[in-house]
């Protein structure tokens, strides 16, 4: 049997372990995905016992992404660049160390009929899942990316960030703090695509304003699709407010697919049964 696990604390409440195990089942895989709950202090430990037991890989969240990037043999282009691993492929005893995340939302934006490249972006936040989208996109070949910093903690990481992808894309990316909502309705305005990747939002009821970083609708544009990386709420603010004024939008739940189909892939080598298993999991 092939062992799989998710690396982090918390992960109880985690999706992953039956996204992955319905995954198998559907397929026919002799495999099993299970919880390990690791922390900073244990992820060596812990990788050093996986190393030993073989296992073929594994998820990581946090807090625990940056320092298994310190422990793996090879990294993606993504996961150098970030600093940052989501998933981890053991080829006999050589860890591999990759990023997902952003590949989950180009994904769920393509499954949409919406392609980034050569579209500009407005991005908000800098935090570690607005990093990985940033990074891939800029991979993937979008023409601009405008950021929008609400942690200023985080902005020299960001700015960091784009020092490395300027060797490896084209991509232009601006980084913005919202003191000019000016700013941030003009970038709107000139992109196909406003994602929102920070945790406002997460807790608040449907239609509550001030937990959302968008002040009005009139920032909106007919060809303007909005993403909200946040699943639950199933409809954040700002998604409310989008489909009010008529604008496409989706939340953060195809982007968790879409993540873990691609650790799937990375894995197994095939695609993850999206559509049955979207049936089987959420009715």
């Amino acid at each position: 049997m092939d062992k799989y696990y998710l690396l982090g604390s918390p992960i109880s409440h985690s999706l992953s372990p039956k996204m992955m195990n319905t995954s198998f089942r559907m397929l026919g895989l002799d495999a099993r995905y299970d919880l390990l709950e690791t922390t900073e202090a244990t992820i060596a430990d812990v990788v050093a016992r996986l190393r030993q037991e073989a296992a073929s890989g594994w998820n990581i969240t946090m807090p625990v992404k940056s320092a298994m990037s310190r422990l793996c043999d090879e990294l993606s282009v993504a996961s150098r660049i970030g600093g940052s691993v989501n998933t981890v492929v053991n080829r006999g005893g050589r860890l591999i160390g990759h990023t997902t995340d952003g590949i989950g939302l180009v994904n769920a934006l393509k499954r949409r009929g919406i392609s980034i490249k050569g579209e500009n972006l407005v991005l908000l936040g800098t935090g570690g899942a607005a990093s990985a989208i940033l990074i891939q996109a800029a991979i993937d070949g979008a023409k601009e990316i405008a950021v929008f910093a609400n942690r200023p903690s985080s902005r020299a990481r960001v700015e960091g960030i784009c020092a490395a992808l300027a060797g490896v894309s084209p991509t232009r990316v601006s980084i913005f703090s919202y003191e000019n909502p000016e700013v941030l309705r003009s970038a709107i305005t000139n992109s196909r695509v406003l994602i929102q990747a920070t945790n406002v939002g997460m807790q608040a009821t449907s239609g509550a304003k001030e937990a959302c970083l968008i002040p009005d609708a009139g920032y909106f544009h007919k060809d303007l699709f909005v993403y909200d990386i946040i699943y639950h709420p199933e409809e954040t603010p700002l998604l409310a407010m989008a489909k009010a004024a008529g604008v496409p939008c989706e939340n953060g739940v195809s982007m968790l697919l879409g993540q873990g189909a691609e650790s799937f892939r990375l894995w197994t080598g095939l695609e993850m049964p999206l559509d049955d298993l979207v049936r089987d999991l959420f009715g």
